[in-house]
């Protein structure tokens, strides 16, 4: 994942005109692996902002979700069936 931030953000940031929308494209498509590191570029960003600021809230909100998401992980698909087998692992050997 790159550090490389947007200028146009960079300058709201600094300005204190942070919106919701600018929170919004630092959440993405979030996974696990890079989680923490979103978390900390959105902590960044709302950092200036007052409390009840509605980018604030959202940032808060989602900087609880990147930490879950990236110490926990994220689990997909479901558990095997009852008397089925379970699929080998691949063998890369």
């Amino acid at each position: 994942m790159s550090q490389a931030e947007n200028p146009n953000r960079l300058l709201r940031e600094r300005s204190g005109e942070v919106s919701v929308e600018d929170v919004r494209e630092l959440m993405g498509a979030s996974t696990p692996h890079f989680a923490l590191q979103l978390r900390n570029r959105i902590a960044r960003l709302i950092a200036g902002l007052p409390d009840g600021h509605p980018a604030r809230v959202e940032g808060e909100r989602e900087i609880a979700r990147l930490e879950r998401l990236g110490l926990t992980g994220e689990t997909r698909g479901e558990g095997g069936n009852e008397g089925e087998r379970p699929l080998p692992s691949l063998s890369l050997g």
